[in-house]
């Protein structure tokens, strides 16, 4: 199940923002404000259509749609929580699924659960590809979806990207054996990372190459979605960028000397939103050609 607007329009991509990027930005971002009206208001000048974020009230008086960030514990929470989050008017849920330290027994327990609060509720679930979660390789998920076809996944690559240096070895072997995920994808959150380092600023040299193949991930999961999309569906991207404070954001010396983030995380947000906008255009047009 995907997030349906109730539209007649063709599926589309809609530009979102986790507002993991108010969490600790520094008072010199271009786009800090205190005040969690004046965020959301903000958003939506900026463009946005919406907000990951636990701040439903304050995202529908804006006009934004909102999603939420989630996280299963064990497979029996896994309907309650749901519940919950219909009962609070969420649109959808992305979510981090256990520790990573799972047998495949309960990893299809998880999955299992999953589908079931998905047709019982009749709410996208998304379950996002991350560290310290049961999708933390590429193996795992890849059988995980296999056996669980209808498992819908956020990706958030940077998590394999790094977490797995995915630079390190034959990339092309590596992005076909991933196509079982690309095809789930219905949600995603946008960070572009180095080998060494999850989330580093797009004008760094280093990432480069990480450019490169994060568009070519992100067209493919593009595509997948079209693949199983219809009128009214959305793909939300969400630029997720987080603070230095949990070791995410790098730490550079400041004009005055102090240490401080290395970039602005709400106008690089923007940046990576520019950036998903060029995939889907070029995703449309893959797509386009296939059907001929």
């Amino acid at each position: 199940m995907l997030l349906n607007t109730g539209s007649t329009r063709p599926p589309r991509l809609r530009s979102d923002l986790n507002l993991g990027v108010y969490w600790d930005l520094p008072t010199w971002s271009k786009g800090y404000e205190a005040d969690p009206d004046r965020r959301h208001h903000n958003v939506a000048a900026a463009g946005y259509e919406g907000v990951q974020a636990d701040t439903i009230a304050l995202a529908k008086a804006h006009g934004l749609g909102c999603t939420f960030p989630g996280r299963f514990d064990s497979p029996q929470e896994v309907d309650a929580k749901t519940a919950l989050w219909v009962s609070q008017g969420y649109e959808a849920a992305s979510v981090h699924v256990g520790t990573g330290l799972e047998d495949d027994a309960t990893l299809d327990a998880y999955a299992l659960a999953i589908l079931a609060a998905v047709r019982r509720h009749r709410f996208p679930l998304f379950v996002e590809t991350h560290r310290a979660t049961i999708t933390q390789d590429m193996w795992r998920t890849v059988q995980l979806v296999t056996r669980h076809p209808d498992l819908r996944i956020n990706a958030d690559f940077s998590h394999w990207y790094t977490g797995q240096e995915m630079l390190y070895g034959d990339m092309e072997a590596k992005l076909a054996f991933l196509a079982p995920v690309f095809a789930r994808v219905g949600f995603m959150h946008g960070r572009i990372g180095t080998s060494g380092c999850m989330q580093v600023r797009l004008d760094d040299p280093q990432v480069l190459p990480a450019i490169v193949t994060f568009r070519e991930m992100w067209v493919r999961s593009m595509l997948g979605f079209l693949g199983l999309a219809g009128p009214g569906d959305v793909l939300p991207f969400n630029p997720e960028l987080l603070p230095s404070c949990i070791n995410y954001a790098r730490d550079v010396r400041g004009p005055d000397g102090e240490p401080r983030e290395e970039c602005d995380r709400w106008e690089e947000s923007l940046r990576l939103t520019a950036v998903a906008k060029e995939c889907w255009a070029e995703a449309l047009r893959r797509h386009a050609a296939d059907r001929k």
